[in-house]
């Protein structure tokens, strides 16, 4: 087993991506993996595959982003430690928040890459957003041990009801999404951050 990464943007390296990678098969992320590729197939665009690094099927705390940005084929994974700014400020918050990585698992609401080739990355449009919705049932089916999901980002936030109807109980904690953009936009963005993850990891510490 690796270890955990200390530093942000650590799958920048080609070796530590070759380990990443070599762990991929593990049977806390097989289930997982297995409806990437079935959404990947539905949706005929790829679907990058959760981070063996952090939960998987035992995941108590899910943290849903928006969709994959147009970076994420360069590793495959849905992860904290791609080497852009949005996956940076995410590995910084989380470890300032004290969840362990064990703990989470992070998904996008729009599992699917949506950006052509080449193009800049954009927010989902209404139609993905009702095209991913059914796909919420069978994530939350293999999540077991759930005590609280994350919604980061306006977009994410919007699966909430949906969450609420299929995870009655489960407590929703929205956020800001910590794209280096928006964080840089006001103090208190950050401030956001930090007490949405600080009430998530106090939902862990009780449970």
């Amino acid at each position: 087993m690796l270890h955990e990464p200390t530093a942000p943007k650590s799958l920048a390296d080609p070796a530590a991506l070759a380990a990443r990678r070599a762990l991929a098969d593990g049977p806390h992320v097989a289930p997982l993996r297995a409806l990437a590729r079935r959404i990947a197939a539905e949706r005929d665009a790829p679907v990058p595959d959760p981070d063996p690094l952090d939960g998987g099927v035992a995941a108590r705390c899910l943290l849903l982003l928006e969709t994959p940005g147009p970076m994420v084929l360069r590793t495959g994974f849905v992860t904290r430690d791609s080497a852009n700014g949005t996956a940076a400020n995410l590995f910084r918050f989380l470890a300032e928040a004290g969840i362990p990585r064990s703990e989470t698992l992070i998904w996008n609401a729009v599992p699917w890459v949506i950006h052509a080739p080449g193009a800049l990355n954009r927010a989902p449009r209404r139609s993905e957003a009702r095209a991913a919705e059914p796909y919420l049932a069978p994530l939350l089916g293999l999540l077991p041990r759930l005590a609280v999901a994350v919604l980061a980002g306006r977009f994410a936030t919007g699966c909430g009801p949906a969450l609420a109807t299929l995870r009655p109980g489960l407590p929703v904690i929205a956020i800001p999404h910590p794209s280096p953009t928006y964080v840089c936009t006001s103090p208190e963005v950050p401030a956001r951050i930090r007490r949405g993850l600080g009430e998530a990891a106090g939902i862990l510490g009780r449970v």
